[in-house]
């Protein structure tokens, strides 16, 4: 991987960043998808265009893969791929709450290559590249070492700790929440919480940049059966996402009940 193509995605949360502290409490425009699909505003909107303007530009062989994008199979033939969330946590963001992040992750025959997501009212600015760790603010983290889930707290709505979910009963760790599910993994990765579990699909692009930085930090990432996350399907969903420690990882995916 060039390093430069970090840099360029660290480049480009910056100007994410900017564009929605612009819109960010100033009531912008906003609406529901078709088909219920979720809220999104005019500043989503403008993040997905000047970002695409921007990287396709620097890298026109690379495919593109967005949230407020309309998709396209082109990508699929494509060597690497821009995957990403204008922002994520569009709720938070028109709430008026600082936990809303921009995703970029780049991925490469399946598998993220470089990530950047970027928090910017809380001024935090994960990046990671593979094989060479990550980063919060250019300082390297590393996943809380826990090696029993009784007493974590798992960042998750609570129905996912239920006992119908899991084979031994109600997990017995604590829930926590986050808007962004990119900024969850984030959170797992520098040790501010022990995991974070989502049973429901999950868009690629919710979750490509904070797979490599959790993983890159020390945390074990799959979907909710253990399997290895892939990018760049031609649909773009996963089957849920288990990340943690590697002691606690083995417990979530031996009581995974998946009748």
């Amino acid at each position: 991987m060039p390093v430069h193509d970090l840099e360029l995605l660290s480049e480009a949360v910056d100007i994410a960043g900017e564009i929605a502290r612009r819109y960010w409490k100033n009531a912008p425009d906003q609406w529901t998808k078709p088909g219920d699909a979720g809220p999104v505003t005019e500043a989503d909107l403008e993040i997905d265009r000047t970002l695409r303007d921007m990287l396709i530009s620097a890298r026109p062989d690379y495919g593109w893969l967005s949230e407020e994008s309309a998709d396209s199979s082109d990508r699929l033939g494509r060597d690497r791929v821009f995957i990403l969330d204008p922002i994520d946590g569009t709720r938070a963001f028109i709430e008026g709450s600082e936990n809303f992040s921009h995703s970029l992750a780049i991925a490469e025959h399946g598998r993220v290559i470089a990530a950047a997501v970027h928090l910017p009212v809380l001024d935090r600015k994960y990046l990671a590249a593979r094989d060479r760790g990550a980063t919060v603010n250019g300082k390297r983290i590393n996943p809380e070492r826990r090696t029993d889930i009784a007493g974590s707290t798992i960042l998750a709505a609570r129905s996912n700790l239920a006992a119908e979910h899991w084979r031994g009963g109600k997990l017995p760790a604590k829930p926590a929440f986050r808007s962004s599910l990119a900024y969850r993994l984030c959170l797992v990765a520098d040790g501010s919480f022990d995991g974070a579990i989502t049973l429901r699909p999950c868009w690629e692009w919710d979750i490509a940049a904070g797979d490599l930085i959790a993983r890159e930090a020390g945390a074990v990432v799959s979907d909710q059966t253990g399997g290895a996350l892939r990018f760049n399907n031609p649909q773009p969903l996963q089957n849920g996402l288990l990340v943690s420690s590697a002691p606690i990882h083995r417990h979530l995916v031996a009581q995974r009940d998946q009748a």
